[in-house]
């Protein structure tokens, strides 16, 4: 007996969830938002956010440090320098961030 079934995928999220979610969402697009949707509708935040992220509305967070401010590569400082002095200097990168930007200080001002 060949009889074979196959199960029909269920849909995780109704239309009007996902109506619901992307109001909601683009009203206020915070890790927050995302937090409480997923609590509202008994999924995990991940599975929220890669829902979001599927509609194309999902906007990733901005990184920052301890003290708040936007995260800045070692590679940007370098350049910088680099751009101030008007050549290449191999050796920045041996420099660490907050002595490039003290460097950055004080060519800039």
């Amino acid at each position: 007996m060949t009889d074979t079934m196959t199960a029909k995928a269920s849909p995780n999220y109704s239309d009007e969830v996902l109506a619901s979610m992307r109001e909601t969402y683009l009203q206020a697009p915070t890790r927050a938002t995302v937090d409480s949707l997923a609590e509202r509708f008994g999924k995990t935040p991940r599975s929220v956010i890669a829902k979001l992220s599927a509609m194309g509305i999902y906007q990733k967070a901005e990184r920052v440090t301890k003290r708040g401010e936007p995260v800045v590569m070692k590679a940007e400082l370098i350049e910088k320098v680099q751009n101030a002095i008007g050549r290449e200097i191999p050796s920045l990168t041996k420099m660490t961030k907050p002595d490039l930007q003290v460097m950055i200080d004080a060519l800039v001002g």
